[in-house]
């Protein structure tokens, strides 16, 4: 109870399985007494590349630019620009981060990774020297929740898809274990749109009944041997 959520959701329409997922996660959690706030990056018209928009005011050096540097740069004077700043005071305040999104070429929706790019800039979410367990937003959690195209059968180490932890490992290892954020097993929905409504319903049913204990779970030992063992 009293713990601070925040989802950031990847689909453009409501109605779908991962419109679903995000409604019952934002149910079942402020049942719990957490306050849930949704980034919809959608709706949001979020924009997700990573230009000179992004620094308001002067550059650092503007002969030649350099983004990681420039938004480091910003970040320190807080001349980031009004989006970013709105987004990082989100993951700044969270507990817990949920990132519900449909897989798409074996990798996250381009309007999440350039949320990623954007918001999680060197100085707020880590430091050359304050990397992985050292990363600035520990005492955090996070949860990749998604839905493939591909079966279960798919995404194992003999399958033609190769094992779904080797997907995982950019997104959960590079991104959040490297800015000190705990990771808690994934949720991964397989391709729901190719079952029958049963089984769908079965598997909204799984989310709502993980959720309950959610607080519960111990984050997922953050070494490469869990991806690739």
């Amino acid at each position: 109870p009293g713990k601070k959520v925040l989802i950031v959701y990847a689909h453009q329409e409501p109605k779908s399985f991962n419109g679903s997922l995000l409604k019952i996660a934002v149910e079942e959690l402020s049942k719990q007494g957490c306050s849930v706030t949704v980034s919809d990056l959608y709706a949001m018209h979020f924009e997700p590349r990573a230009t000179r928009n992004d620094i308001v005011g002067h550059l650092h050096n503007s002969e030649a630019f350099n983004y990681g540097v420039e938004t480091w740069e910003a970040y320190k004077r807080g001349g980031l620009s009004k989006d970013l700043i709105e987004e990082q005071k989100k993951v700044q305040e969270a507990d817990l981060l949920i990132f519900q999104f449909p897989l798409f070429w074996f990798n996250m929706p381009a309007i999440l990774k350039g949320w990623m790019d954007r918001v999680l800039v060197q100085g707020f979410a880590y430091d050359l020297s304050k990397a992985y367990d050292g990363g600035l937003l520990q005492g955090k959690l996070s949860l990749f929740s998604f839905t493939t195209g591909g079966s279960q059968e798919m995404y194992s180490k003999e399958a033609i898809s190769g094992d779904i932890r080797y997907i995982l490992w950019p997104m959960q290892h590079g991104i959040m274990h490297f800015c000190g954020v705990k990771v808690l097993e994934p949720h991964i929905c397989y391709a729901p749109e190719n079952v029958s409504e049963e089984k769908r319903k079965e598997m909204l049913t799984a989310w709502t009944q993980r959720l309950k204990t959610l607080w519960k779970e111990e984050p997922i030992d953050c070494s490469p041997d869990w991806y690739f063992k």
